[in-house]
């Protein structure tokens, strides 16, 4: 189990704040944040539904912000704090963004590609790979997921019973 800082509870709490975000906004609650230094430079939360594009993912918005910032594709010496453990499609990005840390919430035994389901991070075959930290705040990342699960369930049931 690793030893997490105040200053990662910190960064995982924005990544928290920025799930609360997509949960208010009716998707599914994840966030991400990317630091360099200390400081927030991305940060991003799920808006692929009312977006409408399958790139809206919370770590996607996040890198974006962040190359924005550094004025480069690469984010060497940043680390990215998700809610919830990466998809294929986000961890190729950490990879070829080249983020040097990456510290999650909750695995995602379905999609993700961090070691729970696949492994696309810490492949030691390709140029540049992270090994992944599981478990920051993972109660409250897995709070607002199962909350907001259980409310769409409740509003399906709900509009069912309408006559």
């Amino acid at each position: 189990m690793t030893d997490f800082s105040d200053m990662d509870r910190f960064f995982m709490h924005e990544a928290l704040y920025e799930a609360r975000f997509a949960r208010f906004v009716e998707e599914v609650p994840v966030g991400a944040v990317v630091v360099f230094e200390d400081k927030i430079i991305g940060r991003g939360h799920n808006f692929t539904y009312k977006g409408g594009s399958a790139l809206y993912h919370a770590e996607m918005v996040a890198i974006k912000m962040a190359n924005e910032y550094m004025d480069d594709f690469r984010l060497e010496g940043c680390t990215m704090y998700a809610t919830m453990e990466p998809c294929s499609m986000c961890a190729g990005a950490i990879i070829n963004s080249r983020i040097d840390r990456l510290v999650i919430g909750i695995p995602d035994y379905k999609r993700g590609a961090c070691g729970s389901n696949t492994n696309v991070v810490n492949d030691t075959s390709q140029l540049h790979w992270v090994e992944p930290e599981f478990g920051l705040l993972a109660d409250e990342a897995l709070y607002e997921l199962q909350s907001f699960f259980k409310m769409l369930r409740a509003r399906s049931k709900a509009i069912k019973k309408k006559p």
